[in-house]
């Protein structure tokens, strides 16, 4: 199995904030660490610097509790660095699948196993 980068990881994890804050930008931090699966502190400092680089814009509002809760809308850099970062998810997605594929007709293969259950 290829072994994992430090920025696979971070690319993974823009890649599931952006997708999930594309789909609902009124995501509280907690839902959306819930949402993507990593913590509320990487999702904290991965927002932080999506900010920085542009790629979202964060927006105020009261919700009907009387607190202030945030929406995190993504800017046309945002978009566009989402796309990017789907098709590198998307090519090391597919690298991992023929590995396994491959690994597991292999195993059939040592069983004697035709593939069909």
């Amino acid at each position: 199995m290829p072994q994992t980068t430090d920025r696979e990881i971070s690319d993974d994890v823009r890649f599931r904030v952006l997708r999930a804050l594309e789909q609902d930008p009124n995501l509280s931090q907690r839902a959306l660490a819930e949402e993507t699966g990593v913590s509320l502190g990487l999702v904290n400092y991965c927002l932080r610097g999506l900010v920085e680089k542009g790629h979202i814009k964060v927006r105020n509002f009261r919700n009907s509790r009387n607190k202030l809760g945030y929406a995190y809308v993504l800017t046309p850099q945002g978009i566009a660095a989402r796309v990017t970062l789907t098709r590198r998810f998307l090519k090391r997605r597919v690298a991992e699948y023929e590995v396994l594929k491959a690994e597991i007709e292999g195993l059939r293969r040592e069983i004697g196993e035709d593939g069909e259950g």
